[in-house]
């Protein structure tokens, strides 16, 4: 099939697989449950405060049988803020705390989630469960491969619930599709993609700035190393550094390669990747606002795509989605295509409330209930993660060479395409690319069993990090 068929084919796939989606498949369900007796009551601690712990504390507080008793956040301002909110939907107003260790000392707490910043990920579900309790942690479970592996082996010992938040493993339509797939239905799977466009301005130029007065920033820094703030705004814009963040890859587009591997039964985060791209702002931030990351499951390639500047939909109707490729057909959001590109069916499937899903499986002791266990958040993390690591490792490169090193690496022909389309799209916006080169990364050859890049002491470098005492993510010896 030509390359441009491909094109016009999933464009018009992702168009059709939202319109024939749109319905009660796109929303989790809630199933019907017996009111909980007090004796059932779960004690929860919702930890961050922002945006995804606001919603973790509004949905916790919906569920029968769960009480928010505490939230968490190193700002004081936006942990009472929260703690408000959760007394004005529920009646009772939860302990607020600044520090995360009251609530792990508190026996009386049984589950804990997450909605930190990512670099506080690891550590704080590692000491959730060591304090016994539960722990639902949202994506990218971990800061870097080695300590995503710790949590899994954390949560093995203390034989504790662990749920990543990938919520679309809850859809319904996804696991039918997922099926589908495995009952070998979609033919051989050769290729699919996951796009991410979204639109992100610059987040100003590098400057040294004070943290907010309502912060405790050696809380809020915790395992980070990065002391000096050289960013403008303080929350969120932690996201574009590397000691505390892992950039659009690791923030959205996670949730794409998540349902990639989920759909084709991939296990582990392959056995080689290649990245490059570029930040095109001059700014503060270090990660690529525009990237393109390559991995391989033996014959089968999976293609990352992500852009932060103004861009056209990759289709008419969608920003952002997955395409699986096999040669009996191809699945786009949840729905089947024949191989002209033809709509076959929409899958549907009865959909979960991923919240209630944990705590089902925490009621049930079974992580085998779990929809995102987290071994399956743990490998998309770390595809998300050593697709950054070959972008570090890459130097600067003018388009022709990147095209050349592409040409000789004799990848799958829709590497190259895509950086065709992505180099136009830099064109379109004027983008200097001398002043903001393209960096390539090597391509790495990765034993995807240990966990580790082959022969590559610089990429093996990168797996872990340095820690600030005493938050530390402790090593396999110590757990």
């Amino acid at each position: 099939m030509s390359l441009t068929r491909r094109r016009f084919l999933e464009e018009s796939m992702i168009a059709a697989g939202i319109a024939a989606s749109a319905g009660a498949n796109a929303l989790p369900v809630i199933a019907d449950e017996k009111p909980a007796t007090p004796n059932d009551t779960i004690r929860h601690a919702v930890i961050g405060s922002r945006i995804r712990g606001r919603v973790h504390a509004r949905e916790f507080a919906k569920l029968n049988g769960v009480e928010v008793a505490y939230v968490c956040d190193p700002d004081s301002e936006l942990v009472n803020e929260l703690a408000d909110a959760v007394k004005e939907q529920t009646g009772r107003r939860p302990k607020a705390v600044e520090d995360l260790r009251r609530i792990f000392d508190d026996k009386s707490i049984d589950t804990v989630s997450i909605a930190a910043p990512n670099h506080w990920h690891a550590l704080a579900a590692i000491w959730g469960m060591q304090s016994g309790k539960d722990v639902y942690v949202e994506k990218p479970v971990s800061h870097n491969v080695a300590e995503g592996r710790r949590i899994v082996q954390v949560a093995r010992k203390t034989n504790k619930i662990c749920q990543a938040g990938t919520q679309n493993r809850s859809r319904g339509d996804l696991a039918a599709a997922a099926k589908f797939i495995r009952e070998g239905k979609l033919g051989e799977i050769t290729f699919a993609r996951s796009i991410i466009y979204g639109r992100r301005s610059s987040i100003g130029a590098p400057g040294k700035y004070p943290h907010p007065e309502n912060v405790d920033f050696n809380l809020w820094l915790g395992p980070g190393t990065q002391e000096t703030i050289t960013r403008k705004n303080f929350h969120y814009d932690w996201h574009w550094f590397w000691d505390t963040g892992s950039g659009e890859l690791g923030n959205n587009n996670i949730h794409m390669i998540d349902i990639c591997r989920w759909l084709m039964g991939l296990e582990g985060c392959g056995d080689s990747v290649l990245s490059l791209g570029t930040r095109t702002y001059g700014d503060a931030g270090e990660t690529p606002n525009t990237q393109i990351v390559m991995h391989t499951f033996g014959p089968t390639t999976i293609v990352q795509e992500v852009r932060g500047l103004e861009s056209d939909p990759f289709s008419e109707k969608f920003r952002a989605g997955h395409v699986v490729h096999g040669t009996e057909g191809f699945i786009a959001e949840g729905s089947l295509f024949d191989p002209d590109g033809n709509l076959v069916e929409t899958f549907e499937g009865p959909g979960q409330n991923h919240f209630q899903n944990f705590i089902d499986a925490v009621r049930s002791r079974r992580r085998e209930d779990l929809n995102a266990e987290i071994a399956e958040g743990h490998a998309s993390s770390a595809m998300c993660h050593v697709g950054n690591i070959s972008y570090r490792l890459g130097d600067p490169a003018a388009p022709d060479e990147v095209k050349a090193r592409l040409s000789a690496l004799n990848l799958h022909e829709d590497v190259a395409s895509t950086f065709d389309r992505t180099l136009a799209h830099l064109q379109d916006h004027k983008v200097d690319l001398q002043a903001t080169p393209l960096h390539i990364g090597p391509l790495l050859a990765i034993d995807s069993n240990a966990e580790s890049f082959v022969n590559n002491d610089a990429a093996n470098s990168l797996l872990s990090r340095q820690y600030r005492e005493p938050f530390v993510v402790p090593s396999e010896a110590e757990i």
